[in-house]
C-alpha cells in the first residue's frame, strides 16, 4: 500500500483522510488485477478453491473487485486515474459472450442457490457496480454487450435465491435493470418479493435477523442495510429502510473497540472491514444518528485496523482471515476472492471530498466511553470497557426455525456466551471458551438454538436445551437458563441447570487470551462451584496461535444454580461477590458494589 502521510490535524485518532481511502481502495485493485484472465472477465486469485469451484471464484473476484472501483470512480464523479472501468467494461464484453461455456473468460451460469449459487451473490456487486458507474461504463458499452449483460442478470430474477439475504441479490439486480429503462413485471416481482420478507425479517431496534430464524450478526450491516438504503438513496426515495439504518447506528457503532476492531461474531469474518459498510452508508446518506467526525473516527479506525495487522498480505491481496491467514475465520463458501466484499466499506467514498464526513474533524469513537447497553429484539447485551467492546449473546444462533438440533453443527461464532473486539472463539476441535456445558457420561454438551427470556438496560437471559456431539442421548427435560449482568468491567453470569441426571457435571470457561496478551481473562466462583482449574487451546484464536482461558467445575444432580463473576480487562482487580440468598428459583448476588436479583419464575432480574 502506498499511502499518503497521515493529517494528525484533520484526523487526530487515526491520521487518515479520504486521500488514504482512494488509496487502499487502489492499491487493492492493482494487486488483484494482476490475477486477471487475458479479457479481464475473471480473476483467479491465488488460493485453495471454494465449494463452488475455480470459475466461480473467479467470477467472485471480478464482482467484488468492481464495487470497490466503482464506489472510488463515482465518489470522484468519474474521474478515474488508473483506468479501472475500462478494464472492467472489457471484462463484462468477455464474460457475458458465451455464458456457461467452459473457457478462459465465461462466467458461470447463475442458477438455485441448491445448484451453482454463488454467482447470483456477485451479480449484485455487478449491478451496483453498473449502477454507480452508468455514465463512464454503461452507456458506453456497444448495445450487443448490454443485451448480454442483461440476459446474464437476469438469471438472478428467474433462480432461488437462499433463504435469506440472498433475496436482496435479485433486488439489486432489478434496481439496476430499472434504472437503465429495462424494468418489467419480472425485475418488480424481485423487488417486491425481497421488501415483503426484509418486513417479515425486521425485529425491531433497526436489527433484522438474516432469514426466518434469529439470526444476528455483521449481515445487518453489510446486507440488510445496505443493499435496500442504497438502492434509494440511488433512486432519490424514501423508504423506510432509512430511519432503520439510523436506528440501527445507535446500537451498532458500539460493536467496534477502541482499536478499530469489529467484533470478532458470526459468519463471513473474512470480510473485514465491511463491516464498517453501515457507518459509511450513514454518513453519506444522512439516515445517522453520529456526527461526521465520530462516523469517520469509525471507518478510518476500522480500516486502519486491518491494514496495520496483516489483512493485506506481501503481494498486496486480502488473506482469507482475520488479521492475517486463519482458518477457523471461514466458511466452506469462502475462497480466494471472498474477502473482497470488504469493497463494501468504500461505499463511503460516495461522500465527495467536500462532504463533512471527510471535512469535520474525526472524533473519537463510541467505545471510547464505558457503557452498557441491550439490544432486546436481538437478545444482545453490549459491554463497553478499556476501549474493549464485549458483546454478549443470549438471542442470536444461526439455527432456522425448521432445522433441527444437532451438535455436529456446533458454530464457534455463535454459540459462546461471549464475544469482543479483543478475543476470538477457540476452535471446534479445542475446549471452548466462553461456554457453560453439562458433562454426561464424559461428553460436553453445546448450545445451539438459543431461547431469549428478556433483556434490559444492563442484562440479556436465555435457555436453551444442551445438546451432545457423541455419546449419551438428548437428556428428557434438560435445559439450562442463563444470565449475564455488565457492570464496568465485569460480568456477573448466572446459570441454572434444570433436570440433570445422576452423575452430571458443569463447566464455565472464561475469555481465551494468548500467553503474551496484555489482557487478563478472570473467572471468581460465587456459588455452586467446587474447583477451578485453567484449559488451553493449542489451535489458538484469531487473534492469537496460542490461548489459555479460565474455567470452573461443579457435580450437578437435578436443579441447581451457579454463579460467577467473569472480566476481560488489561489489569481487572480480583472481584469479588456472594450470594445473599439462593433457592432452586432465584438468587440474590452482591457483587462490583451492586447487588442483582434474578428470579427464574417467572424470569426477572433487578
Amino acid at each position: 500500500m502506498n499511502l499518503p502521510e497521515e493529517d494528525r490535524d484533520r484526523s487526530p485518532y487515526t491520521g487518515y483522510t479520504r486521500d488514504h481511502w482512494e488509496a487502499v481502495a487502489d492499491g487493492l485493485l492493482e494487486a488483484a488485477w494482476r490475477w486477471a484472465t487475458p479479457g479481464g472477465a475473471l480473476l483467479d486469485l491465488p488460493g485453495a478453491p471454494s465449494r463452488s469451484g475455480v470459475r466461480s471464484d473467479g467470477l467472485e473476484g471480478y464482482a467484488r473487485t468492481f464495487l470497490a472501483a466503482a464506489f472510488r470512480v463515482a465518489g470522484a464523479e468519474g474521474k478515474d486515474p488508473h483506468g479501472w472501468l475500462e478494464r472492467y467494461a472489457a471484462g463484462i464484453s468477455a464474460g457475458t459472450r458465451t455464458p456457461g461455456r467452459d473457457d478462459a473468460e465465461s462466467w458461470p451460469l447463475i442458477l438455485d442457490h441448491t445448484v451453482q449459487g454463488q454467482p447470483m451473490v456477485e451479480s449484485a456487486s455487478v449491478a451496483l457496480g453498473l449502477r454507480l458507474t452508468r455514465p463512464w461504463l454503461w452507456d458506453l458499452l456497444d448495445s450487443d454487450v448490454r443485451d448480454r449483460a442483461e440476459e446474464w442478470l437476469r438469471g438472478a430474477l428467474r433462480h432461488t435465491p437462499a433463504p435469506n439475504n440472498w433475496y436482496l441479490f435479485p433486488f439489486s439486480v432489478a434496481g439496476f435493470l430499472e434504472s437503465v429503462g429495462r424494468g418489467d413485471a419480472e425485475t418488480a416481482q424481485a423487488r417486491s418479493r425481497a421488501l415483503e420478507l426484509m418486513e417479515t425479517w425486521y425485529r425491531g431496534e433497526g436489527w433484522y435477523s438474516d432469514g426466518d430464524g434469529r439470526a444476528f450478526d455483521h449481515y445487518n450491516g453489510w446486507a440488510l442495510h445496505l443493499y435496500p438504503v442504497l438502492d434509494a438513496f440511488l433512486a432519490g426515495s424514501d423508504t423506510v429502510h432509512g430511519p432503520r439504518l439510523r436506528e440501527h447506528l445507535s446500537s451498532f457503532s458500539l460493536m467496534f473497540g477502541a482499536d478499530g476492531a469489529p467484533i470478532h461474531f458470526g459468519r463471513s469474518l473474512t470480510y473485514r472491514f465491511a463491516a464498517a459498510s453501515a457507518v459509511g452508508l450513514g454518513a453519506v446518506t444522512g439516515r445517522t444518528p453520529l456526527a461526521p467526525g465520530v462516523s469517520r473516527g469509525v471507518i478510518s479506525s476500522s480500516l486502519r485496523y486491518f491494514v496495520e495487522r496483516g489483512s493485506v498480505d506481501a503481494s498486496g491481496l486480502l488473506s482469507l482471515g482475520w488479521h492475517g491467514p486463519h482458518v477457523g475465520t471461514l466458511q466452506r463458501y469462502s475462497g480466494p476472492g471472498s474477502p473482497y466484499w470488504a469493497s463494501k466499506a468504500f461505499v463511503a467514498l460516495l461522500a465527495s471530498a467536500d462532504h463533512p464526513l471527510w471535512t469535520s474533524t474525526e472524533e473519537p469513537v463510541p467505545a471510547e466511553t464505558d457503557q452498557v447497553m441491550s439490544v432486546g429484539p436481538a437478545g444482545l447485551l453490549i459491554q463497553v470497557s478499556d476501549g474493549i467492546v464485549r458483546l454478549h449473546n443470549h438471542g442470536s444462533d444461526h439455527v432456522r426455525p425448521y432445522e433441527g438440533e444437532t451438535a455436529a453443527e456446533d458454530d464457534p461464532h455463535y454459540g459462546r456466551l461471549a464475544y469482543s473486539t479483543a478475543t476470538g472463539p477457540t476452535s471446534r476441535d479445542n475446549h471452548p471458551d466462553n461456554h457453560f456445558s453439562l458433562v454426561v457420561n464424559g461428553v460436553r454438551s453445546v448450545r445451539r438454538r438459543i431461547h431469549p427470556l428478556g433483556a434490559g438496560r444492563t442484562w440479556a437471559a436465555s435457555w436453551h436445551t444442551p445438546v451432545f456431539p457423541a455419546g449419551p442421548p438428548m437428556v428428557p427435560a434438560l435445559r439450562v437458563e442463563s444470565a449475564t449482568v455488565a457492570h464496568g468491567r465485569y460480568e456477573l453470569r448466572v446459570h441454572r441447570v434444570v433436570g440433570a441426571p445422576p452423575g452430571a457435571s458443569v463447566e464455565l470457561t472464561g475469555w481465551a487470551v494468548g500467553r503474551e496478551s496484555p489482557l487478563v481473562s478472570v473467572l471468581y466462583p460465587v456459588y455452586g462451584w467446587n474447583s477451578q482449574d485453567e484449559v488451553r487451546a493449542p489451535e489458538g484464536t484469531a487473534f492469537t496461535p496460542w490461548a489459555r482461558m479460565p474455567r470452573l467445575c461443579a457435580d450437578v444432580h437435578g436443579t441447581a444454580i451457579f454463579v460467577a463473576i467473569a472480566a476481560l480487562a488489561l489489569a481487572p482487580e480480583v472481584p469479588s461477590g456472594g450470594v445473599v440468598e439462593a433457592s432452586g428459583d432465584h438468587v440474590t448476588v452482591r457483587w462490583a458494589g451492586i447487588v442483582t436479583r434474578i428470579d427464574f419464575e417467572p424470569f426477572a432480574v433487578e
